[in-house]
């Protein structure tokens, strides 16, 4: 590893953000800065920069964008957010902690963060703000949240690591010390995801209700009514279906989860023209204005950011760390906690798909060293890397978030820190304790 390449990079990114220039240009002219300083040809600057928003997996992203745009033009989101304010009655912070449930329920659709941020953002966000939540706690609850949509199945960063990892046998001197390991298989990944999901969206709950409570954010009602439950679920039975439907076929193959999106578009038409009767023409024309600007803003923060992970790997720094960690100790609580930091260091600067990409084969091999299960590793790398969707300068979710609620980054930044706190104690607890991960799997035979 060339150190003073690290110094080029990091130093010009940090001194450009000092100066007050945006992410995105600090994050371009600072991987520009290295390529010219090792005698790269410019041109790879760009190619590879064409080449990570060019990815299967991200056209689910202004799909789902599109389809929580049109939602709320057809009348879905707003019976949505009728059902959510029903059940939360007078509970403290009760809107926003529907927010994380609608997150929770949009993750089993979409498989990505940034898309599940950008549907529930959609509606919640200004109804949030209509009940008068600040803005920036609006937006920094729908961020944080929206990591829940790669943890909670369908997860497309699971089927990544999955696909990376199946490839990868353990080594022998692993297997003479720990014997044999289980198999790694994306199905098994997706349904040890889903407790880990449902414990750290209990910690943002708690950290949510903490926080309602100090700033005065009350339930809407003084008590619960069920009739009231009962008419806004009677009014939003086809948004209710919505998710159902999408989930159905992504469960029985109809379709993939980047082809769903697809398929909540054209749903969305169907019941805001022939049923709700509430999709008019230039309401969905304006749909695709948001579209075209919310996607174009999260992946001009990819393009610069991806180059810039991917020069951190050819200097073969995470390299470099994770052999260090194996050096220093071989306490599997130290490892994990020191696993943990690296991961969050990398996911503020790092593409999820691309850090997993580029890290499982680095990470895998030492953990079956120290005799750890891979589906347990791969759910919390994948939850680790979650929280850098809502972690600067990268944070997807905060630009997603931000063009919705209109609140800038540095305050969604800051009112999201508590949320990362929350997530980051979910974390721990789920990388020490392996069975939060692999008791279902377990139970379901695998």
């Amino acid at each position: 590893m060339d150190p003073t390449i690290v110094y080029v990079l990091f130093g010009t990114f940090f001194l450009l953000l000092l100066l007050g220039a945006p992410i995105t240009a600090s994050l371009g002219v600072s991987a520009l800065a290295a390529f010219l300083y090792i005698g790269q040809n410019p041109a790879t600057f760009v190619q590879i920069a064409f080449t990570s928003v060019g990815s299967f997996p991200l056209m689910a992203l202004p799909a789902f964008i599109l389809a929580g745009a049109l939602m709320e033009a057809a009348g879905i989101s707003r019976r949505l957010v009728d059902i959510a304010e029903a059940f939360a009655g007078p509970a403290t912070g009760g809107l926003a902690a529907a927010t994380v449930f609608a997150c929770m329920f949009f993750g089993a659709i979409s498989g990505s963060g940034p898309a599940t941020t950008a549907a529930v953002g959609m509606l919640m966000i200004p109804a949030m703000v209509q009940r008068h939540y600040d803005r920036g706690y609006a937006s920094a609850i729908t961020a944080s949240s929206g990591g829940l949509g790669v943890v909670i199945p369908p997860s497309i960063p699971m089927v990544i690591f999955g696909i990376t990892g199946m490839g990868m046998t353990p080594p022998p001197e692993a297997v003479a010390a720990h014997g044999s390991f289980q198999t790694l298989s994306i199905p098994k990944l997706f349904i040890a995801g889903i407790i880990p999901g449902i414990v750290i969206a209990g910690c943002l709950l708690i950290m949510n209700y903490l926080l309602s409570r100090k700033h005065g954010y009350r339930g809407l009602t003084d008590h619960w009514s069920t009739e009231a439950i009962k008419k806004t679920l009677r009014r939003g039975i086809w948004s209710i279906l919505a998710p159902i439907i999408i989930l159905g076929g992504i469960y029985s193959g109809v379709f993939t989860p980047t082809e769903s999106a697809i398929v909540a578009i054209f749903y969305t038409l169907i019941v805001g023209i022939f049923i709700h009767r509430e999709l008019k023409f230039r309401p969905a024309m304006k749909t695709l204005e948001t579209t075209t600007w919310i996607s174009g803003r999260v992946l001009l923060i990819l393009f610069t950011a991806t180059v810039f992970g991917r020069l951190l790997v050819e200097q073969r720094v995470p390299a470099y760390i994770a052999s260090a960690m194996l050096d220093f100790t071989q306490n599997m609580y130290i490892i994990w906690a020191l696993i943990i930091m690296f991961l969050l260091f990398v996911g503020m600067f790092m593409e999820t798909l691309a850090a997993i990409m580029i890290l499982t084969p680095v990470l895998l091999p030492i953990m079956y060293m120290l005799g750890a299960d891979p589906v347990h590793v791969g759910i919390v790398v994948v939850c680790a890397l979650a929280i850098g969707f809502q972690t600067p300068p990268l944070g997807e979710n905060l630009f997603v978030a931000s063009g919705i609620g209109g609140a800038s980054i540095e305050e969604i930044s800051y009112r999201a820190l508590p949320f990362a706190a929350a997530s980051i104690i979910a974390l721990f607890i789920v990388a020490y304790v392996p069975q939060i991960s692999l008791w279902l799997p377990g139970v379901m035979g695998y």
